[in-house]
């Protein structure tokens, strides 16, 4: 139910909202036989327990009538009471602990998620950076290579890469080629082999805590927390309310929020239901604009908008973070046709990297191939759009010496 509603514009713009229904009817159909199976049998176990209990009482009687005929009427009665309220605790236990049985999912839960292994880092190499660091964004890949816990093969294979500071990046290739996993590694989300330098800091000496402040990211699933906008905004309540009416002028969502009664203390539900995808998306956006990043990833978080936040995404993000470096993993390749560089990735190396208009200069390059497989048309379009950003980006460098 909850999949469905959050993708209910995607299934109204298909028109396939008779296949969601069937789906749904069916899925409730499973449902309501699950649950009647559990009434059913809780009331089977419930008449077998009242037959056992008259057995049993049956059985009390019968040996006191056979057995103890001069036994005295108070002694007998009080040997069937207590026979009676012995048979209600028993079928009272047996309840109990099939309910307890039931609960104890959720402990199992509890146990195996406290059995998790915590993140930790070796504390003798491990020290707090200085202030004045990660003031360019420069990134450096040194022979990094990335397992996934349970896999075989490598998500990252010898990756050596440099990342310019205040460039803006496009990672680009087929899916699995491991573009995530690239920030995956920047985040050190995962053991990684050889080194990643972040302004010639090896990010490993780093708290990762520390490390993670100091980047952002705006995933494609936008992450909203159950509260305010304030706290959405700045967790740690270490900006003062001006700054926030600034993130969210960057991203035009101000005036949306002065129009809601609460305004910054406005109230979003787990996950932003409330809010439509693209202000979600641009909330991400402001968090990351008043955290003043010299580094941003953008994970697909433009793949689910309509071209109009896109638009204001991409402005947004020239206008905030023109000195920083910016990392684009993008499928939809109009959105890192205009970028400084592009990495081509393929089953976790660097395939091809330089800028756009240049790789695709050459008809035998990976980015050509996947630049034409959108069609004559666009193809037509993003290498007309990557001639124009390589132009203009050489005549600024003219005029700048």
């Amino acid at each position: 139910m909850t999949t469905t509603l959050s993708g209910l514009p995607t299934i109204r713009a298909f028109k396939v909202q008779d296949l969601f229904v069937r789906q749904y009817y069916r899925h409730q159909n499973d449902h309501t036989s699950a649950y009647f199976m559990c009434i059913s049998a809780s009331r089977v176990l419930g008449v077998t327990m009242d037959w056992l209990c008259v057995s049993y009482l049956f059985c009390v009687t019968l040996f006191l009538m056979v057995y103890h005929k001069d036994l005295e009427s108070g002694s007998a009665g009080l040997a069937f009471t207590l026979a009676m309220g012995l048979a209600g605790m028993a079928q009272w236990g047996v309840r109990q602990s099939a309910e307890c049985e039931t609960q104890m999912v959720s402990v199992e839960r509890i146990v195996e998620y406290s059995g998790l292994e915590p993140e930790t880092e070796p504390t003798d190499s491990v020290q707090s950076p200085p202030r004045e660091w990660l003031q360019t964004g420069r990134i450096e890949f040194v022979d990094v290579s990335l397992r996934y816990p349970n896999r075989a093969e490598l998500a990252l294979n010898g990756l050596n890469l440099v990342f310019t500071g205040g460039q803006r990046v496009g990672v680009v290739g087929r899916t699995g080629a491991g573009k995530s996993s690239l920030v995956a590694a920047l985040f050190r989300l995962h053991p990684t082999g050889g080194r990643i330098l972040i302004d010639g800091v090896d990010h490993r000496t780093v708290p990762v805590g520390e490390l993670r402040r100091r980047l952002s990211v705006a995933p494609q699933e936008a992450i909203v927390f159950g509260g305010s906008v304030r706290h959405n905004l700045d967790p740690f309540d270490e900006h003062r309310d001006d700054r926030l009416w600034e993130a969210l002028e960057a991203v035009q969502l101000r005036q949306a929020l002065l129009e809601m009664p609460a305004q910054l203390a406005h109230e979003l539900t787990d996950g932003g239901a409330n809010l439509s995808v693209g202000q979600r998306q641009l909330l991400c956006l402001a968090r990351a604009i008043l955290r003043r990043s010299r580094i941003l990833v953008l994970d697909e978080a433009t793949a689910s908008v309509d071209p109009e936040t896109d638009a204001l995404i991409q402005r947004a993000i020239g206008r905030h973070f023109a000195a920083a470096t910016v990392l684009t993993i993008a499928h939809r390749l109009h959105t890192v046709i205009d970028s400084d560089q592009v990495l081509v990735m393929d089953a976790g190396r660097a395939v091809e990297y330089g800028p756009p208009h240049e790789l695709l200069a050459s008809s035998e390059s990976v980015f050509y191939g996947l630049v034409a497989q959108t069609g004559p048309q666009m193809a037509a379009e993003l290498r007309r759009a990557a001639k124009q950003a390589y132009d203009e980006r050489r005549s600024g460098d003219h005029r700048l010496d």
